[in-house]
């Protein structure tokens, strides 16, 4: 990283749709999900405005497989990660371009009967001993979130 640079996403949303998951020819997975964030307000009104952004997220290697196995359409979801932008060209040469978040590692939030507890992934790379990361919520149902 450069001096005085950051690149951090850090988002609460619910998924709008299941996971879709892929593998390279090599066997790495890869998966793609948008996840909506919701804001609302009070304009000068008084009228309650609410508005949603969408984000493309995109995970690589274990954490796509969890994910794909373990997130769902409508979960509340924590990532973190940073943005990414790709280009390429279509098939009539165009010059395409789109911005993601590159999830380094998700946490399933909500009730455990919703989405059998609160499993936290990060990639292999993040960790010190170079094992996979998969824990557990605290069993001791600590499920009561600020948000």
């Amino acid at each position: 990283m450069q001096k005085g640079s950051v690149n951090k996403v850090v988002l609460v949303g619910h998924l709008g749709g299941d996971p879709e998951t892929r593998f390279t020819a090599s066997g790495a997975a890869v998966a793609n999900f948008n996840l909506a964030t919701n804001e609302s307000w009070r304009d000068s009104n008084g009228e309650i405005q609410d508005k949603t952004e969408w984000h493309r997220c995109v995970m690589f290697g274990k954490s796509a497989e969890l994910g794909g196995d373990l997130l769902k359409k409508g979960q509340l979801v924590y990532v973190e990660g940073k943005l990414q932008t790709r280009n390429w060209d279509d098939k009539d040469g165009v010059k395409r371009y789109t911005t993601e978040v590159l999830c380094e590692m998700f946490t399933m939030l909500g009730r455990k009967m919703d989405n059998d507890g609160g499993a936290q992934v990060s990639p292999t790379t993040n960790n010190a001993n170079n094992s996979d990361n998969a824990n557990d919520a605290n069993d001791d149902d600590e499920d009561d979130l600020p948000f």
